[in-house]
Formats: structure tokens, sequence, C-alpha cells
């Protein structure tokens, strides 16, 4: 064979070889759920990728099949061509190995797989059209090939993973993906899914409305005071208990109630008959269990009871929709807010405040795996119970107890912007 043929032989080979460095490559770092989507939308080249990646051994068989062959063989043509030019000459010789295999290196290797890496999706696709004839054409020899390979892997006891579309991916993972996509989801959609993904970790007790701020109607009262509290009621349902709060028999929808009035003066007897049985939740139940629980049962409130089945309080369906989307409702007029900021910066709060609250609104980092009220952790924070004028720190952000009452922390004061990065609890006199 001429040299000038032999020369264009070489060339041919080593970008024979690039195309299989550049296929390994994008198969191996497209987007599988990219690929998914391509495919599930019609996309023949993504169909091809597809099914040439169910099979990962077959692909990477019939792909360094080609890619070594081709390898072999330009350095065998370069042995040649060294043969022939300078009569078998062992330096010459050296010298040409050298150069194929600086070739191979940067046009055949490296280079090849730079690029598949930057463009992975756009290579792969087109490359899964030359693919998979070339594996329908030598899939005797790959097969043949992978008979060695499976037999050292059982050799070894390594038992890889057939498929590798069908890897599942974590919750940890999936949240990465959302927060990795900035760009394409909107901030405020990117933390409704992060809130979801978080259903699943949080309990009715980390949102609960305790039993002690729970506005409730005793079947026992006069009739005029039961119609009073039904008049000036903040919410549109209530528990409805008799002589004692925690005997709750029931559940009234204040507008029903209400419609009732055109028949007469609203009594006991008119709650008893309008009242729905009171639904209960085991504590502990996760958010997400319970939003799913709500829709079959047909139920916005809940009464939340402990294993004892004392009621501690309540729970509805727009609580556990304030924890995906944010808060959306506004407090009654004659309510006061549970935040009270002071020209100190200070934050004035309720003992009975949850600590998810405090952490989200305040920017603060309570532990969230003990006590789920800000009294609950002071308590376990000092084991007694503290009178008030006594300072503490807790997760690094300092607070005073403003008032103690009936063995319970009324009222805190809290000074976030004081807030050191020492995270273990410490008392300051």
């Amino acid at each position: 064979m001429p040299l000038h043929l032999m020369l264009i032989v070489l060339v041919l080979l080593l970008i024979l070889s690039g195309f299989f460095s550049l296929s390994e490559t994008s198969m191996m770092a497209i987007n599988r759920y990219r690929l998914r989507h391509l495919a599930k939308q019609g996309h023949r080249g993504a169909r091809l990728t597809v099914k040439l990646l169910e099979k990962t051994d077959r692909l990477l068989g019939v792909i360094l099949l080609g890619n070594n062959l081709l390898n072999t063989a330009s350095a065998t043509l370069v042995a040649i061509i060294v043969a022939t030019l300078f009569a078998n000459d062992d330096f010459a010789l050296f010298i040409g190995t050298v150069a194929v295999t600086f070739a191979i290196l940067i046009f055949s290797e490296i280079t090849p797989k730079v690029i598949a890496a930057a463009y992975p999706e756009r290579i792969a696709l087109a490359a899964s059209y030359v693919l998979t004839p070339l594996l329908f054409i030598f899939y005797p020899i790959v097969w043949f090939v992978n008979l060695f390979v499976r037999a050292l892997l059982v050799l070894f006891r390594l038992q890889p993973q057939e498929g590798e579309l069908d890897q599942k991916i974590s919750t940890e993972e999936l949240k990465t993906l959302v927060l990795e996509g900035g760009h394409f989801i909107q901030h405020k959609y990117q933390s409704m899914l992060l809130n979801l993904f978080d259903l699943e970790t949080i309990t009715v007790d980390d949102v609960i409305v305790p039993r002690s701020q729970v506005e409730a109607i005793d079947l026992d009262a006069d009739d005029d005071l039961i119609e009073s509290q039904l008049l000036t009621c903040h919410h549109t349902r209530l528990p409805i208990y008799r002589e004692r709060m925690d005997n709750i028999v029931g559940i009234v929808h204040v507008r029903k109630v209400l419609n009732q009035m055109q028949n007469g003066k609203i009594t006991a007897a008119t709650l008893e008959k309008v009242m729905r049985k009171p639904y209960f939740i085991p504590s502990g139940t996760p958010l997400f269990t319970q939003l799913q629980l709500f829709q079959e049962n047909q139920k916005r409130v809940g009464l939340v009871v402990d294993e004892y089945g004392e009621w501690m309080g309540l729970i509805t369906l727009e609580d556990i929709v304030e924890e995906i989307i944010g808060e959306f409702t506004t407090h009654a007029p004659t309510q006061t807010s549970a935040f009270q900021k002071q020209d100190d910066g200070s934050i004035i709060v309720e003992g009975g405040t949850l600590l998810r609250e405090l952490n989200r609104k305040l920017n603060v980092q309570f532990p969230l795996d003990g006590p789920k009220t800000l009294n609950g952790l002071i308590l376990e924070h000092f084991e007694d119970i503290p009178e008030a004028g006594i300072g503490l720190s807790i997760a690094g952000c300092p607070m005073e107890i403003i008032q103690t009452k009936n063995r319970v922390v009324k009222t805190v004061k809290i000074f976030p912007s004081l807030m050191i990065s020492d995270t273990k609890p410490k008392p300051t006199d």
C-alpha cells in the first residue's frame, strides 16, 4: 500500500476511535431524567439511547470493542510505516510508538471525551443511531466477550445492577436537584417543593395548637354565654365539651349554628343537633399522612391525643397547607400578635409558641428533636420552673423570662440580634 494511503487510513482510524470515545463519555454523562423526558415526548434518538443504556454491559462492550480494535490497528499501521521508511530501525520504532500514543491520547481519547462531557445530550442522541446497528452486527462477539466479564464478576462476587435508568434517588438527592434548579424554578415554588419533602419528617405535634390556646364551648354553660361566645368567636369550627375540657363531645361549624338563629335563640340543644363527632388524631402522625387522612375522611379539623388518650391540642387542614405554601391567613382584629417587637430589637413571645414557628420567623436554630414549644424547651433546660427575670441562652440565642404562672413560662423576651455561634445551651445571669 502506498505511503500516502497508509497515512490517510491512520487518520481515519484515529477519527473513528475518537467517535467511540465520544460515544462512551456522552452515554455515561447524559442526564437520565432529561433523557426519560425526551423519550416520553417521542424523540427517536432518546428512545434508542434508553434502550442502549438498559443493557450497559452490551453498550460498553461494543464501544470498547471498536475503540480497542481501532487503537490497535493504528499502532500496527504506524509500525508498518516505520518499518517501510526506516528498515526496522529500533530507535525509529520507539519514536513511532511514542508518536502514535501521543496521537491516540490527543485525538482519540482526551479531546473527544472533553467535548462529550460538555455536550453529552447532543452527542449521545446522535451516536445512538450509529451504535444501535453496530451492536446488532457485532452482538455475537460482544456476547462472547461478556461471558468472560460475567465470569470474573461472579468470581469476585460483584453483582452490578441491571439498567442504569432504573436507579432511584433518595429524598435528600431530590432536594439537591430542586436546590440546584434555582435558575429554572422560581424561589416561591422552590420553597413549596422543599416544604413538601419535609412533610414526611414533620409530625402533627410540630404544628399543633396547644389545648390551652384552643377556643371551645361548654355545653353546660348558660345559653346566653354560649350565644355570646358563638357571636364573638374568631374561628369557623369550634370544639364542644361537657363539664371539662378533656371531655370533647363534638365539633360544630359556626355558620350552621348561626343559621339556626332564624328559628330562635341558640341553646345547648341547638349545638347538639348540628355538631359532628370529634375526629381524633394520634400524636406523632406525620403531616403528609395526616393530609391524606383529612382528604380520605373529608375532615378539616382534628384533635391530637397522646398515648394515654389525653387531648393535647388541635390541628386543622389550614395548618398543614401553611407548612407547604407559608402563612396566608391573618389574625383576628381583637387578637394580639404572638411576636411583639421592642425598641431595643428584642421580641416578646408567648411561652406556648411552637419552636418551628420561632425558627421560621426569627431565623433562630432552636432544636426540634425534643420539646415542641418554647415553654417546654426552657423547662427542659432548667429541669425546674424558672422565676421571672432569669436570663439564659439556648442554641446561641439569648433570652429573658418575663412571666411565669401556674408552673408555665408565659412570656419570654428573645434577643435574636445578639445571637452567638456557640450552639450549646448556657445560662447567662
